[in-house]
């Protein structure tokens, strides 16, 4: 039952858009309809600037963060901390308060990921900048770091690997259309238009 009730709040709260509520305080064009169509990070940053990008961002993260730290505290299972942070990914994907249309769940999901530990968080970051900066993909440095996050976790807290499996189905999932033009050649790069 109480798991239950934490896998509803966290969808619940991963359903409030802080890129169309930052946008919307900050005068911008609605991120599900302009840029990229994307309501995240990347697209407020091309949007809008740095700090509304960087309010959305910090947002992003904590719905993540938020509902896996209280489900640790409380003792669930690790299998089942995996499904809370799933369902707040879900939550952003699929706001319930926002017609259903969100974004990839990329920072959510690395929020979800932190409470494993602090050195995990700076291996995905790490590879995300490497990536992006090799590559200046947005999506690839995504795509790659979730699918770099099991066998980080393995290293540091193999009892999470499985949880951690989870959201890395689910982002990639999240990613299909990338993955499709990053094959044909058509993702846009970063700084360039339509930043996804």
């Amino acid at each position: 039952m109480i798991v239950s009730l934490i896998c509803i709040c966290a969808y619940l709260f991963g359903s409030i858009s802080s890129a169309i509520l930052i946008s919307r305080l900050f005068s911008l064009p609605d991120p599900r309809f302009a840029g990229s169509n994307n309501p995240g990070a990347t697209n407020v940053l091309r949007l809008g600037g740095r700090l509304p990008a960087a309010l959305v961002l910090v947002f992003d993260i904590l719905k993540g963060t938020i509902p896996v730290w209280g489900a640790y505290f409380l003792g669930i299972e690790p299998i089942w901390l995996g499904v809370v942070a799933v369902c707040a990914c879900l939550g952003h994907i699929y706001p319930v308060f926002f017609h259903f249309n969100g974004g990839k769940a990329v920072a959510t999901a690395f929020g979800a990921l932190l409470p494993i530990g602090l050195s995990l968080g700076g291996m995905l970051i790490g590879t995300w900048l490497l990536v992006l900066a090799l590559t200046r993909y947005s999506s690839l440095a995504a795509i790659v770091t979730v699918l770099a996050a099991p066998a980080y976790t393995w290293m540091i807290k193999p009892l999470y690997t499985l949880p951690v499996c989870f959201l890395t189905v689910v982002i990639i999932f999240r990613h299909r259309a990338n993955i499709r033009r990053l094959l044909n050649g058509t993702e846009p790069k970063l700084g360039k238009k339509n930043v996804d």
